[in-house]
């Protein structure tokens, strides 16, 4: 195995800021950095357990977290910009042209959207996922280089400003308190997504990941939209367990 202890500075060609930040914000006393464990470079290595932190996307992840989890405990360490403040540069990446706080606001629920890739392996034991809710700066250089929206403007990088809060999922169970006391039983994802606020797809992810860990089973249809309906313990730690039985073809 071969990695370097935390507090030596860290950062690579494809990492941004805000990785890098992370990982140092998160690293503590005695801990190991870009260890290589079966094969697998992971950020954090605390005694027994694998901590990777990841800004973007899970899909990249699904084949290296199967494999990990079969043998070690892994925690999935993921960022939601709860206040994010957008920085113009010049086309050099360094001049300051102007700086505002975007009007979005990141919430825990934003975890879905990505988690739909391998809901499932929440029920492993071995898996944790740590939701950070952060003040972050999002820095857009002027080089022409932009999406359709912002085609002058692209994404140059993203700065760690805040950690603001931590919340901690090691099983499935541990995601109901994300369900709303006023949702009325059996419900659709747009009533869901009415109760708490949020666009319609997001809650369909939300049915969607909550569904596969066995959290919510179907009660039907209402005219399109399926009815969903929360499910005992019992009968969740049951759907759960089959999934984790199945987590294995995940790779």
């Amino acid at each position: 195995m071969t990695s370097r202890p935390a507090g030596h500075s860290i950062g690579t060609v494809r990492e941004t800021s805000l990785h890098a930040a992370l990982k140092e914000w998160y690293a503590g006393s005695g801990d190991l950095l870009e260890a290589c464990v079966d094969g697998f470079l992971v950020d954090i290595l605390r005694g027994d357990l694998l901590i990777e932190i990841q800004t973007r996307g899970f899909v990249k992840l699904k084949h290296k977290l199967a494999v990990l989890t079969a043998q070690h405990p892994v925690r999935l360490v993921y960022p939601i910009a709860q206040e994010r403040w957008i920085l113009h540069v010049g086309a050099d990446g360094c001049n300051p042209l102007s700086r505002r706080k975007s009007p979005k606001r990141g919430r825990v629920e934003q975890l879905f959207a990505e988690l739909v890739s391998f809901p499932q392996l929440l029920a492993h034991p071995n898996f944790s996922i740590e939701v950070l809710l952060t003040r972050d700066e999002e820095i857009r250089r002027h080089d022409g280089r932009g999406s359709w929206r912002h085609r002058e403007w692209s994404i140059h990088d993203r700065r760690l400003l805040d950690v603001v809060e931590r919340v901690v999922f090691s099983s499935p169970s541990d995601l109901r308190g994300l369900l709303p006391s006023s949702l009325p039983q059996p419900f659709t994802s747009g009533e869901l997504a009415a109760a708490l606020g949020l666009r319609r797809r997001l809650a369909q992810a939300m049915v969607y990941c909550l569904h596969r860990m066995g959290l919510l089973g179907v009660a039907g249809k209402r005219g399109r939209g399926r009815l969903y309906v929360e499910q005992s313990p019992s009968l969740a730690h049951s759907a759960a367990a089959q999934l984790e039985g199945r987590s294995c073809s995940l790779a």
